[in-house]
C-alpha cells in the first residue's frame, strides 16, 4: 500500500516485464517463480507465464479490455491458449466465470462489448480473466476500487477461497486500508519507490512504526468518534521521481524529521520478528511511541444552501432497447433509469451512490444529453435541457471549470 506514485504498479508490471523498453529498463534484481528467473525468459516464454501461471488484474479495465472484441472472446482467449480448451468448453467456462464474479445474465452478456458494461462490471470481467486459468500467483492492482461495497466483499471472499483451494499466492495493491486488513497476511508500505515498512498485518495495524504508515492510518474515517472532526490529511506531495532525493523521501512531509533525515536515506532495518522499518528514529528506545496526534477542528456542518435550484431533474427515465433476430426486432428494454428526481442548489454537493449497474453513470450521461432520455425533464439554471444542451455543455460546464 501507499499513495499514488509510490511505485506499487511499476513494481508489479516490472515483475512480468510489461513496461515498455525503452524507455523503461530493469537495472538490477531478479524475480523467481518456481525456481526460474523470469528476467532470463524470452517473450514467448513470458507469454506462457502471463495469464497462465501469474494472473494480473489491471487497474483500469476500460483501457485494459479490447473495445472491439466481446468480453466472451477476451475471457475465452486465455482458456484456449493456456488450458487448451475447445471453443464450446471455453465458452461454458467463461459463462461460469462471469457468474462467479457477479455478472447478471452471464449467458446473455458474454457476447456484449466492454462499452456495454458499467465501470464496476468491466472490473469484474477483468477479475474473471485474471482468475480464468487458476494461476499460481495473482497480482491485483486496485481490483475493487470501482466496485460497490457488497460486490467488493464478494470478490474478496472469492479470492480468499481460491487462495485456500489452490494455494495461490496473492499480491494485493490497494488504497483501501480496510481491505488490506481483511485479506493480507503481510503488508509492505511503499513511498517514493522504496519500501519504508514491512510487517505482519496485525503488527503493522496495531503498532505502526514509520511516520508515513501512521499518517496513512490516521487518514481513515472513524465513525465511532464521539465528536465529529475533520478527516486528517498528509500535507505536501510525494517526491518527483525524475530527480529522486538522496535523503529520506518522506522527510519534507514528516512532522518528526530531524537533521539526519535530510542528509541520508535510511535502510530497511529490522525492528523485531518479521518487522522492518526504514527510519532514522531510535526505534529500539521506543521514540515513536511518544508521537502525539495533532488535534482536529470540529467538522463544519453547513445548512443546505437556499435559493433556486441550479440543476433540477424530474422523473428522468432512460431505457435501452433490446433487439434480437435478423430483423432486429425490439423484444424488451433495459430500464437503466426509471423516473429519478433530485435537485442541486448552488454550492451544494450531492452524493449519488449505489451498486454497479444501478444507473449512476447513466444518470450523469443522460443529464448532459449524451443519451436522449426516454422521459422526464432536466432544468439547468432555469433552462430546459431540451432547448439546446450542446450550448449548455459547451458554455456553462466549461465556465464552471
Amino acid at each position: 500500500m501507499g499513495e499514488s506514485g509510490s511505485g506499487k504498479t511499476v513494481t508489479m508490471m516490472s515483475l512480468l516485464k510489461l513496461l515498455p523498453t525503452p524507455p523503461a529498463e530493469i537495472v538490477s534484481g531478479s524475480v523467481r517463480l518456481g525456481g526460474r528467473d523470469l528476467f532470463t525468459l524470452d517473450d514467448d516464454q513470458m507469454r506462457q507465464v502471463r495469464g497462465g501461471e501469474i494472473g494480473f488484474i489491471f487497474q483500469d479495465p476500460m483501457t485494459s479490455l479490447n473495445p472491439v472484441l466481446s468480453v466472451g472472446y477476451q475471457l475465452m482467449e486465455p482458456l484456449r491458449s493456456h488450458m487448451g480448451l475447445a471453443r464450446p468448453d471455453a465458452r461454458a467456462r467463461a459463462i461460469e466465470l462471469l457468474a462467479l464474479v457477479g455478472i447478471p445474465l452471464p449467458d446473455e452478456r458474454i457476447d456484449d462489448y466492454p462499452h456495454q458494461f458499467s465501470g464496476g462490471m468491466r472490473q469484474r470481467v477483468m477479475i474473471a480473466i485474471a482468475l480464468a486459468c487458476n494461476p499460481k500467483v495473482l497480482i491485483a492492482d486496485e481490483p475493487t476500487t470501482a466496485l460497490d461495497v457488497t460486490i467488493q466483499a464478494q470478490i474478496v471472499e472469492l479470492v480468499k477461497s481460491l487462495r485456500r483451494e489452490l494455494g495461490m499466492g496473492i499480491i494485493w495493491i490497494t488504497h483501501d486500508l480496510g481491505v488490506i486488513a481483511g485479506i493480507a497476511d503481510r503488508v509492505m508500505v511503499m513511498y517514493g519507490g522504496l519500501v519504508v515498512e514491512h510487517a505482519p498485518v496485525d503488527a503493522l495495524y496495531e503498532h505502526p512504526q514509520h511516520p508515513y504508515t501512521r499518517a496513512l492510518l490516521e487518514t481513515l474515517p472513524r465513525p465511532d468518534d464521539a465528536e465529529p472532526s475533520r478527516l486528517k490529511t498528509i500535507g505536501g506531495q510525494p517526491p518527483l521521481m525524475l530527480a529522486p532525493p538522496a535523503s529520506c523521501p518522506f522527510a519534507p512531509r514528516c512532522t518528526y524529521a530531524f537533521g539526519r533525515c535530510g542528509r541520508e536515506n535510511p535502510p530497511l532495518m529490522p525492528l523485531g520478528q518479521d518487522h522492518h522499518v526504514a527510519c532514522w528514529w531510535d526505534i529500539d528506545k521506543g521514540a515513536r511511541a511518544a508521537m502525539l496526534e495533532a488535534g482536529s477542528p470540529d467538522l463544519e456542518r453547513n445548512a443546505r444552501p437556499g435559493g433556486n435550484a441550479l440543476l433540477r431533474v424530474d422523473a428522468l427515465a432512460m431505457h435501452f432497447p433490446i433487439y434480437k433476430g435478423i430483423l432486429r426486432r425490439q423484444v424488451g428494454a433495459i430500464r437503466a433509469l426509471d423516473g429519478i428526481s433530485f435537485e442541486i442548489m448552488r454550492g451544494e454537493t450531492l452524493g449519488l451512490v449505489g451498486e454497479s449497474g444501478c444507473g449512476k453513470s447513466t444518470a450523469g450521461r443522460t443529464i448532459l444529453r449524451l443519451y436522449d432520455p426516454t422521459g422526464g425533464r432536466i432544468v439547468f439554471d432555469a433552462r430546459r435541457s431540451r432547448r439546446s444542451m450542446a450550448k449548455v455543455c459547451g458554455a456553462c460546464v466549461h465556465a464552471c471549470r
